[in-house]
């Protein structure tokens, strides 16, 4: 059993991860942090063969590339941009990934960094191909701007109560508006809306431009 531990300070990213990887047999996340300072507790309490830390986190990468060694653990760094990548890598991470990662090449990454190889996700944040740019923009037509700030909301973390104070409406208002943006998209829940649009970055760009407006 290949024990994991996820450190990074979206919740949704953190689930969406957690999911994905529980799905496999031989996989399990035996903890999860939200801090530099548990992810540091997380290292020296649990003998993980894996840490996915976030960039994010703004810990101190070589403290953490330290105390992996001497837990004989592997590690996998979710990268804001690829601006911060080389840094990452001079410090000697196994592997890169972004936070628009599809759930196959999460595992892919996991199994081979665990197996003593490097993988790093190609490309950058625009995270994939004309198709799957195509998806975002016609998600993106179809979602109205009260939409789109709930979307945003929601990747930011926010419960339906917090969002309905936020927008000046009721928790059941919300909750209508949430299952209108399920069908539009085609998604069941508020995980698989987020990690939708972290993957589809012109959709992500365009919720979190109607958040930016609001400010």
């Amino acid at each position: 059993m290949l024990k994991i531990i996820l450190a990074d300070n979206q919740a949704i990213f953190r689930a969406g991860a957690a999911k994905v990887l529980a799905v496999e047999e031989d996989l399990r996340v035996v903890a999860q942090a939200e801090n530099a300072e548990k992810l540091t507790h997380a290292l020296d309490s649990f003998k993980a063969g894996i840490v996915i830390f976030a960039e994010s986190l703004n810990t101190d990468v070589k403290q953490v590339m330290e105390s992996s060694k001497k837990q004989k653990t592997r590690v996998v760094a979710v990268a804001e941009g690829p601006e911060g990548v080389p840094d990452l890598l001079r410090h000697g991470v196994h592997g890169v990934i972004y936070r628009n990662i599809s759930g196959p090449s999460l595992i892919e990454c996991v199994r081979k960094v665990a197996a003593g190889e490097s993988w790093r996700q190609d490309g950058d944040l625009g995270g994939g191909d004309d198709d799957t740019d195509a998806v975002g923009a016609r998600v993106v037509d179809r979602l109205t701007a009260r939409e789109l700030k709930i979307v945003a909301l929601i990747v930011q973390g926010y419960k339906n109560k917090e969002i309905a104070t936020t927008l000046g409406t009721t928790e059941q208002v919300i909750k209508n508006y949430l299952r209108n943006v399920y069908d539009k998209i085609g998604v069941s829940d508020r995980l698989e809306l987020a990690l939708f649009t972290i993957h589809h970055k012109i959709l992500l760009q365009a919720a979190s431009a109607t958040t930016a407006a609001m400010q």
